[in-house]
Order: structure tokens, then C-alpha cells, then sequence
């Protein structure tokens, strides 16, 4: 019975149907969730919570499925959509996919976003000690760092859930000085030195504040930093924050700490050491040259189970812990975690919601409470939630 009603189903639907419903749920990536009367669950962009229309299905995908806005229910269509400052905003192949809440006014973001935490750390019972989502003081013209693909014709950024490039001529997010570089970069095309080599769709060019158009990165990343230097700093001030009163004569281990945008503020805290750790030695050369005052840096792919418990040691000696791992979060945590510790605080800075959450109950498994969770904006006009989690045992 149960693969005849499955048949069935497939049978049923098919891309370019038309269906009626209405949002209740936010993705992950901005999208609305709605549900198909049959119950299939589908997943359209440009859509707000409690907005009703007829959508169109464009793709089916096991038991879920995607679709296209139709037309949307006069009555139902939210009063905080805005008009995009982008004209490469959209949600077709022709559209960039860089900021799809761009329709939608700052605060109903900000709202959005909040929910979206409360509702995800309720589930482990964290829902007390979240603090109001701090937003950026500035939306557009907040990004230092931006990566652009190129064939040598066209340059852009690639259309949402798709391999398609979309020429642009500007974009608002990024700083001046980035849109003076990119002004500059369009300027070059065509350029044969930008043609993709024959294993490679595209050509990659980063750029950030410290390059011009004449010196972009050319299919290799830049080291990392956070986008948005006002949020960032307001990230090191949370930091300092939390730790600054129990740091004195401490010995803190840090994970994926990167170059050092964190590590710069531990080192001023009278710690009796700092062991830095992440997996890219040109990080940790440029960390090293520093010269911080009490760091010690170690290669080591915190993400690799064979390494993991070359973590075990420190962590057993460690009083405080501050990671800030990517998407991933700490897979690892079971098998570089020790038996005994005397770790009493943890600082754990997080770049997704679903991994930070699992990642918080592995901590309140081994005895720590959280004192605070502060979710910061880090991108506006996207779903991105940048989440500082203050813990301590006890």
C-alpha cells in the first residue's frame, strides 16, 4: 500500500502544477515553507510568514519539493515588503542569490531571525537567557570581503541553488572601497587572463579591503576575516565582556582560531597561557607574527577524528575554552572532549543555528549552564544569524 500511495503522489505532482497555501515556517536558507494539500512539504523564495497565494512547482526532490510564487492573496501579502535597493535582487537564474531577504523591511528580518533562535535553542531548553538580536548599524555597504566568478566575458555572482553566473554592475552590501574595486574589475572584461582553466566552470576572484583590481586573489581564498568590521567588533567587545573579570592567570585553549581576530583580545586578558589551535599553518604564521603576549599556536584539523584526541590534554589542563569553528560547528566534541576537565567557562561564537544548538547540549550534557546567548546580524538581507554563547559550569 505504502508504495502504491507513493506512485501515486509522484503521479500526481508534477513541475508547473499549481497549488494553493500558506506560509507558516522560515528555512534555514530565507525560504518559506509551505505544505501542499497532499502534505508534501515545499520550499519557496520570496515569501514571508502568513502570506497566502498560488504557487507553481518547479522541482520535486524525495519527499520534499520547490516551487514559485504564482500570485499571492492580495489580503495576506506583508506590510513590511520593501522595495530591493538591488537591481540583481530576484529569485530566478537571472537573479543573484546573495540577498534574498533584500524585499523585506530591516526590523521584519530582525524578527525573523529572532524567532527563528528562540524557537531552535527552546527545543534544549535554552529559551531564558537570550538576548535581544543586536542589528547592524548599517545595511548596506557593510561587507570588507566579497568572492566573484568570472569567465573572462561576464563577471558576478551565481544565481541561487543554481550554477548559473549572473553579471552584475554594483552591489550595495559591499564597502566603498569594494565597489570601487569591482567598478574597477568590470572595467578590465574582456580579459583572457580571467578564462577558466578547462577542469573549471569559473574563475574565482577574491577581494577585500587590502587588494585592488590590480592584485585580486585569482582562484585561491583570501585568509579569512569577518565580513562586517562594525559587527565584528562588536563580537570582540562581547568577548572581552565575558571574560575579562576571570581570565587573570587562567589557562585558555582557543579552536579554530583563524589569524587571530579573537586571540588579539584573549591576549590582553592576563591569562597565564593561550594555546591558539586551527588547522591552517599560513593562519598561525600570521598569528605568530603577532607576537602576542603568553600564545602558543598548533596546527591541528580540529575536524579530523584520527587528531581529535590530541585535544584531549589540553582541555584536560584548560580553565577557559573559546572556539569559533565554521558552518560544521564542533564535530569532533565527543572524541577531543576529556574524561575529566578543569574547564569552568566556555565562549563558543557560532556561524549557524542548527550546529550551535547541538553543540549546546553537548555542553549542558557535561555539566555547564549557559549565562547568555546573544545572536548578532552580521549580514542583512540574508537568513545568516551569527549566535555568542557565554557558558560556565556549575
Amino acid at each position: 500500500m505504502a508504495s502504491l500511495k507513493k506512485s501515486r503522489d509522484e503521479n500526481e505532482l508534477k513541475p508547473g502544477q499549481l497549488f494553493s497555501a500558506e506560509v507558516k515556517d522560515l528555512a534555514s536558507d530565507g525560504r518559506g515553507v509551505v505544505t501542499h494539500p497532499n502534505g508534501r512539504t515545499f520550499f519557496i523564495a520570496g515569501v514571508w510568514l502568513g502570506e497566502r497565494g498560488r504557487f507553481r512547482i518547479t522541482a520535486l526532490k524525495g519527499r520534499i519539493g520547490f516551487a514559485e510564487i504564482f500570485e499571492l492573496d492580495a489580503q495576506s501579502v506583508c506590510r513590511d515588503r520593501v522595495q530591493a535597493l538591488c537591481d540583481h535582487h530576484g529569485f530566478s537564474s537571472r537573479h543573484c542569490g546573495g540577498c534574498p531577504w533584500q524585499f523585506m523591511d530591516y526590523a521584519a528580518q530582525l524578527s525573523a531571525k529572532q524567532h527563528r533562535v528562540e524557537t531552535s535553542l527552546a527545543r534544549i531548553g535554552v529559551h531564558k537567557k537570550i538576548q535581544a538580536i543586536a542589528a547592524a548599524p548599517e545595511i548596506f555597504g557593510y561587507r570588507n570581503r566579497a568572492q566573484f566568478k568570472t569567465d573572462g566575458k561576464k563577471l558576478g555572482y551565481m544565481a541561487a541553488a543554481s550554477n548559473n553566473l549572473v553579471a552584475i554592475q554594483q552591489c550595495p552590501v559591499l564597502s566603498e572601497h569594494n565597489q570601487n574595486t569591482l567598478h574597477e574589475l568590470l572595467q578590465q572584461l574582456p580579459n583572457p587572463v580571467w578564462q577558466p582553466h578547462r577542469k573549471h566552470k569559473w574563475t574565482t576572484l577574491d577581494i577585500d579591503e587590502s587588494v585592488t583590481a590590480g592584485n585580486p586573489a585569482i582562484n585561491q581564498r583570501l585568509p579569512f576575516q569577518q565580513a562586517n568590521s562594525v559587527q565584528n567588533r562588536f563580537m570582540l567587545q562581547w568577548l572581552r565582556q565575558h571574560l575579562q573579570s576571570g581570565a587573570q592567570g587562567k589557562h585558555i585553549v582557543e579552536l579554530f582560531c583563524g589569524s587571530g581576530n579573537l586571540t588579539q583580545v584573549l591576549a590582553t586578558l592576563g591569562a597565564a597561557s593561550i594555546l591558539a589551535v586551527d588547522v591552517v599553518a599560513q593562519a598561525l604564521e600570521t598569528l605568530s607574527a603577532m607576537n602576542l603576549p603568553g600564545v602558543q599556536s598548533r596546527v591541528c584539523d580540529v575536524f579530523d577524528d584520527t587528531r581529535a584526541s590530541d585535544l584531549r590534554a589540553p582541555l584536560r589542563n584548560a580553565d577557559i575554552l573559546v572556539l569559533d569553528p565554521p558552518r560544521d560547528g564542533w564535530k569532533t566534541r565527543e572524541l577531543a572532549w576529556p574524561k575529566q576537565t578543569a574547564l569552568q567557562k566556555i565562549c563558543y561564537i557560532s556561524c549557524d543555528l542548527a550546529t550551535f544548538t547541538r553543540d549546546l547540549q553537548f555542553f549542558l550534557s557535561k555539566g555547564f549552564h549557559v549565562d547568555e546567548v546573544q545572536p548578532l546580524d552580521q549580514f542583512p538581507h540574508t537568513p545568516h544569524i551569527e549566535l555568542l554563547a557565554a557558558l560556565r559550569r556549575g
